[in-house]
């Protein structure tokens, strides 16, 4: 069953027909000031992959993908978790040069998602991945791409705001970074999320980096497969929610692992078994260029600028009965 927080009083201050403008507003104006910012281009990408080519992401690793077997040849497809890894592969197939990228609309379905206020079966976000020089693959690049990306969302919300002016959120430019080890030194008797909650509470825009390996106290402060992000060389973008009360992930990005640690995130993780795959190979080899990318929730991000208090209130997806009814009985109106 699903959880629901109902922020005490809320409404939404769009109506339904507005919400709906809004959210093509918000589409339209964050990709321009995406692509300006990172120097990007638009492409089209796979909503599903061949299962054998190891190019789907495997998220925490414990996430089931949606396969079906395709009549016409027998094998079986798998709906994509993100394009975190076929990013990469398309670049060198594109022949994308040095220092321009892509982007493109992802849409995945994620059956073991957790069901709240947050996250649904149904993810939809902008993908995107840009080439790299291999002396650029260090945190000062990594930092400067996440403020670029920020900035691009707080102009996005200046322009909301001028069309609708009745929104009151505020975001700030300004961000803390902070490692996940010196997250869990500064609060060392919280669990992750409780560490996230309290920094982003006292620093509104926020930076967590280094995500994936285990800490001092011998646990990972998140889950990343080791296959994609460089877990020395990634973070998250967050912002604190004022409607939810809680920090707000809109963005997990990272420079993407060299053939180096590769090799060793596979050790680490223990799936040495990838070795043989595709993409891993093409990787292992040196066939790949050296790249940073991320995702950026579209549903999450028309959250946040919005004030909505539900993720189903700016996308269609499926619900459980009791979630459409304590929405209902809180005026919450779900998509």
């Amino acid at each position: 069953m699903s959880r629901v927080t109902i922020p005490e009083g809320y409404r939404s201050t769009l109506s339904l027909y507005e919400t709906q403008e809004a959210i093509a507003l918000i589409k339209k104006t964050f990709e321009s000031n995406l692509s300006h910012a990172l120097n990007l281009k638009r492409v089209s990408a796979p909503l599903f992959v061949d299962r054998a080519s190891g190019l789907n992401d495997d998220l925490n690793g414990v996430e089931r993908p949606v396969s079906f077997d395709m009549l016409e040849t027998g094998e079986e497809a798998q709906v994509v978790h993100s394009l975190a890894k076929w990013k990469r592969y398309a670049l060198a197939r594109y022949r994308f040069p040095l220092g321009e990228g892509l982007y493109t609309d992802m849409n995945a379905i994620r059956r073991d998602e957790t069901l709240d206020n947050l996250h649904s079966v149904y993810v939809d976000q902008w993908d995107w991945e840009k080439v790299i020089r291999e002396e650029d693959r260090t945190l000062d690049l990594l930092m400067e791409t996440m403020q670029r990306i920020v900035t691009a969302i707080c102009m996005t919300l200046d322009r909301i705001k001028w069309e609708y002016p009745q929104i009151k959120t505020v975001l700030s430019r300004d961000i803390s970074f902070i490692t996940t080890q010196a997250l869990e030194d500064l609060y060392p008797d919280k669990t992750p999320k409780e560490r996230e909650n309290a920094f982003l509470q006292a620093h509104p825009t926020a930076c967590i980096l280094q995500i994936g390996g285990k800490l001092r106290s011998g646990l990972p402060h998140d889950g990343r497969a080791p296959d994609y992000d460089d877990w020395q060389l990634n973070g998250d973008i967050m912002f604190w929610n004022e409607t939810l009360q809680c920090a707000f992930e809109i963005s997990s990005m990272g420079i993407r692992v060299s053939p180096e640690s590769l090799d060793k995130q596979l050790a680490l993780s223990g799936h040495d078994e990838r070795r043989a795959l595709p993409f891993h190979k093409a990787l292992l080899n040196g066939e790949l260029p050296f790249t940073i990318g991320g995702g950026i929730g579209q549903s999450r991000l028309c959250m946040l600028l919005l004030g909505k208090a539900h993720i189903g209130e700016v996308q269609s997806s499926y619900w459980d009965a009791a979630t459409k009814s304590a929405c209902e009985q809180a005026g919450i109106v779900l998509l």
